[in-house]
């Protein structure tokens, strides 16, 4: 058993899920869009300092580039810029909830748009991931929750399962953390434009902010990023991805925590049935051996 491994994996799904949280507190006193640019920015260039002095160039291979463009559009663009604005409205247990779907997503497009075979165990794994979603959708949605926030969350999932699917392999030429860094900078560049058109400069400041601010922009934006490559290198894309089933749980129990948000029990059978669709499909994915 390796013990490393498992606790790299734990630490990832921690810091991945506690970006709602975070983000919540910071959409309620600034400016989403604006908070997001800054954020990457200021990631962005820590990691390509980061990866100068360690030895990395961005002297990049045209898939890397084409990585970079991509993951900066969609991952950073579009999912987290759609998420930061539908949490203006959408709680962040349940914008967790919904952004732990990706893996289910991704295997859904994977077996049904590029013929990548499922097997009897990952299908009931997307089937029960489908299920757990209609059942927590329900829930909030009669309870209140704001439909055009979870319709911006799940444009968000759409984006990143793309990416995920497109530059699949692209990074395998090295300068990892030096790709983190420019396709940081590619989203701040890309989402400043649209801060400056859309949003007024408004910021209520406080310590709860810039607290948040500041745990967002080094925890999840460098070092889950950080701890999530050492872990794929160690034990594989495939198996490292398991730990994803653990989000959902995550994430409802730090906004429970942290936000007092509500959870039903409706809420609570339906994270347990999404974690363990996601556990299947990935369980599914692995090559036997």
């Amino acid at each position: 058993m390796d013990i490393r491994a498992i606790l790299m994996g734990l630490a990832f799904a921690f810091m991945w899920s506690s970006a709602f949280t975070s983000a919540r507190i910071i959409v309620a006193d600034a400016p989403p869009l604006s908070a997001l640019a800054i954020r990457f920015m200021i990631s962005g260039l820590l990691a390509v300092g980061i990866a100068s002095v360690l030895g990395q160039t961005w002297r990049l291979s045209r898939a890397q580039w084409r990585a970079t463009f991509i993951f900066g559009l969609c991952q950073n663009a579009l999912y987290l810029g759609l998420n930061f604005v539908a949490m203006q409205w959408v709680e962040a247990s349940l914008a967790a909830i919904i952004a732990s779907t990706m893996p289910l997503a991704v295997a859904l497009a994977g077996w049904a748009f590029l013929g990548q075979k499922t097997g009897r165990l990952g299908l009931a794994g997307l089937l029960a991931g489908i299920v757990g979603v209609t059942m927590i959708m329900g829930t909030r949605v009669s309870g209140g929750a704001d439909s055009l926030g979870i319709v911006l969350c799940f444009i968000g999932v759409a984006a990143l399962s793309t990416a995920t699917l497109m530059v699949r392999g692209a990074t395998s030429g090295g300068n990892v953390l030096m790709i983190v860094g420019l396709q940081m900078l590619a989203g701040s560049a890309i989402l400043a434009p649209f801060a400056v058109a859309l949003e007024t400069w408004q910021v209520n400041w406080n310590w709860t902010l810039i607290a948040a601010f500041a745990y967002t922009t080094l925890v999840p934006g460098l070092v889950a990023t950080w701890v999530w490559f050492l872990l794929v290198n160690r034990i594989g894309a495939v198996k490292a991805a398991t730990f994803h089933f653990l989000n959902p749980f995550f994430g409802v129990a730090i906004a429970a925590s942290i936000l007092g948000e509500a959870v039903g029990l409706l809420d609570l059978a339906g994270v347990v049935i999404i974690a363990l669709g996601i556990l299947a499909v990935q369980i599914a994915r692995q090559p036997a051996t």
